[in-house]
């Protein structure tokens, strides 16, 4: 049960801005053999999800003070960021999953307003498959 209390909140810790590889816990605790891989996976994946939520609802948060002087982004550069997104479209969450990319995505994501559905499955499709990967590897 210990671990996976630990699995999830390191896989939560690891999809906000803290640096934390929440991979080599999923990958310890496959070879360790004492819990199946369906249930690392999935705890993993949840806390994963649920830390990309934070982000999103983070930039949702934060871009109501756009107009305050601490804001930390211009009109300029949301303008640019919005473009990108528009560009690249909101299948870039996708790969919210990949390192130091993904979780500025997320945030962005709330941000630029993505609907919360359709970030949350996209968000869920990444993170899982990935999770997925690594359990079956180990």
């Amino acid at each position: 049960m210990l671990v996976l209390v630990g699995l999830f909140f390191g896989a939560f810790l690891a999809a906000t801005v803290l640096p934390f590889s929440s991979e080599v816990m999923l990958a310890s605790a496959v070879r360790a053999g004492e819990i199946p891989v369906w249930l690392l996976v999935t705890v993993a994946a949840v806390g994963n999800i649920l830390g990309a939520v934070v982000n999103w609802v983070l930039g949702r948060f934060l871009l109501r003070f756009r107009e305050r002087r601490w804001f930390p982004f211009s009109p300029d550069q949301l303008e640019k960021a919005s473009d990108r997104f528009r560009r690249f479209g909101v299948w870039s969450l996708l790969l919210s999953w990949v390192p130091i990319i993904g979780d500025p995505l997320t945030f962005a994501a709330g941000v630029l307003n993505v609907r919360f559905a359709l970030f949350l499955v996209l968000v869920a499709i990444g993170k899982t498959a990935r999770y997925v990967a690594v359990g079956l590897a180990f």
